[in-house]
């Protein structure tokens, strides 16, 4: 294992972890409560999503190959990655959906506006919305790695560079909310078309490799 293959993970893993880093700076930006504590259980939530999702890819090929056999597994494959595309598509228009509606109806009546605090059940949701797609990379990967010895350093990385990436996007996002001045609706909308665009882009880069 040269030094080399470890920067290529290394710089892997930050691509990966862009999605999740987004979305932390969302979250940075729309809890109003948010900490120190909270922020590390962001990181940590979305580190550890985008480590397991793609072993479940990468795991789950392994099974249809030795279930069905290498001519199998290819069609497999293509089933597969569609519909965990299609799912953190959803997922990610139901929550940013979800948000801009808040976000805008708190904009239309201020008066009636209502604090958004840190949920743990909502940033569980999130980190499995933005790491759904990782599944795909596991199957990638299990096209391209000879051995299951490695993918276990891929996951290990990933997660280390997600983690650290969330944190930083997460601090990021509080320090820009004070912009706002407490306007926090403003936040809560981009922050909702934030997971709009991301579950678009999830679209796309599937069908048309972006």
């Amino acid at each position: 294992m040269t030094a080399q293959i470890i920067i290529q993970i290394f710089l892997f893993g930050i691509a990966l972890a862009m999605d999740a880093f987004a979305v932390s700076v969302t979250d940075g930006l729309i809890y109003r409560d948010m900490n120190k504590k909270k922020a590390l259980f962001i990181a940590a939530d979305f580190g550890v999503m985008q480590a397991i999702m793609p072993l479940i890819g990468f795991f789950v090929i392994e099974l249809i190959s030795f279930l069905v056999g290498e001519e199998g597994s290819d069609r497999a494959e293509q089933i597969f990655t569609t519909v965990v595309t299609w799912t953190a598509f959803a997922l990610l228009i139901f929550i940013g959906g979800k948000m801009l509606f808040e976000g805008v109806k708190d904009l239309r009546s201020p008066e009636k506006q209502e604090p958004k605090n840190f949920s743990y059940k909502e940033v569980l949701i999130m980190g499995v919305a933005t790491a759904i797609d990782a599944m795909a990379v596991g199957v990638s990967l299990h096209a391209g790695i000879s051995t299951a010895v490695t993918i276990w350093l891929h996951v290990v990385i990933i997660m280390a560079v997600t983690f650290g990436l969330s944190l930083v996007g997460t601090l990021l996002g509080g320090a820009v909310v004070k912009l706002f001045k407490g306007k926090y609706e403003i936040t809560v909308v981009i922050g909702g078309c934030v997971l709009i665009l991301l579950g678009v882009w999830v679209v796309l880069s599937h069908y048309f490799g972006l």
